[in-house]
């Protein structure tokens, strides 16, 4: 396996290597939502790790070995996000695309640029 980039490779040809590695070990009996979803939330916890203790500045300098560590959870949740949304039949395109278009009703850009939220005492951003 090999050529993958963001740019090249679609979440489909993504779910269906997620799918195949799976089916090759007949783990299908114990990815059930219940267990992805732990465990998406245990390899959210360890991207974390990474981060924790860190500056603000410090989280945004990783060091190259640094990076590598995080990508290698980035994906682990990926793939757990990924054998979740085959399990459940979910498009991911679609939801995704729901989910920002209520974001952007939520969260107009005019009332949060540069603001956290409505308790933030901030202006809005130009």
């Amino acid at each position: 396996m090999s050529g993958f980039s963001d740019s090249a490779t679609t979440l489909k040809a993504l779910r269906a290597v997620v799918q195949e590695f799976i089916d090759e070990r007949d783990w299908s009996q114990f990815h059930t939502p219940k267990n992805l979803s732990m465990s998406l939330a245990v390899e959210a916890a360890e991207l974390m790790e990474h981060f924790q203790w860190l500056t603000p500045d410090e989280s945004r300098q990783l060091s190259a070995d640094k990076i590598a560590e995080v990508s290698e959870e980035m994906a682990d949740v990926f793939c757990y996000l990924m054998s979740m949304a085959n399990e459940l039949e979910i498009d991911l395109a679609e939801a995704f695309e729901k989910k920002m278009n209520k974001n952007r009703m939520k969260y107009p850009a005019v009332e949060f640029r540069g603001r956290f939220g409505l308790d933030d005492p901030r202006p809005v951003s130009e």
